[in-house]
């Protein structure tokens, strides 16, 4: 990958982030509120993280606008990405234990969240680009419509990392763009 200087620069792993995050399934929550509320109370976060503090900023970032990106998806992050104390940004894959209204465009209530947590503004913008290279895959999509165990979500989460490390090719490989003949 390249930064936006020209030199070779390495994203941040969205598979590592998702390790250290973890994946959680069966999270309650009726309403966005409760849902993110329940998020932040989960092993997932830091202890040096202000869960209190946390769960304002992802309430108030979702009254801005909806992280919500359709297909179920949610991206929950806080307006200002420096939360963590870590080095390392996290990901908190979490299947909701019912679906819960995220204002989505496409009006679909959301099942699975993928909360963003970052100790710096360019890893945030690094880790929403991985997020959302990931989530233009099929396959991955069709594990999170499934709750897939998580083991299947990281190996395919690590494979999309390699092939995005692969030559530019690679890319239009696995999404193939449809034309408008």
């Amino acid at each position: 990958m390249f930064s936006s200087g020209g030199s070779a620069e390495e994203l941040p792993s969205l598979a590592a982030a998702l390790e250290r995050g973890g994946i959680f399934y069966q999270v309650p929550g009726e309403r966005r509120e409760t849902a993110l509320e329940a998020v932040t109370q989960l092993p997932g976060i830091p202890a040096s993280v202000n869960r209190q503090m946390l769960c304002q900023l992802l309430v108030a970032r979702e009254a801005l606008a909806s992280t919500g990106l359709g297909d179920g998806i949610a991206i929950p992050h806080p307006r200002d990405p420096v939360v963590v104390q870590e080095n390392e940004p996290l990901v908190l894959l979490c299947f909701l234990k019912q679906p819960v209204d995220f204002s989505a465009l496409d009006g679909q209530p959301v099942r699975v969240l993928f909360v963003l947590l970052s100790p710096s503004v360019r890893s945030h913008l690094q880790m929403l680009a991985q997020l959302a290279f990931a989530l233009h895959d099929d396959t991955l999509r069709q594990l999170l419509r499934t709750v897939a165990p998580k083991e299947a979500i990281l190996e395919r989460v690590r494979l999309l990392e390699k092939s995005q490390g692969a030559a530019p090719a690679s890319h239009a490989a696995m999404a193939p763009v449809k034309r408008a003949d």
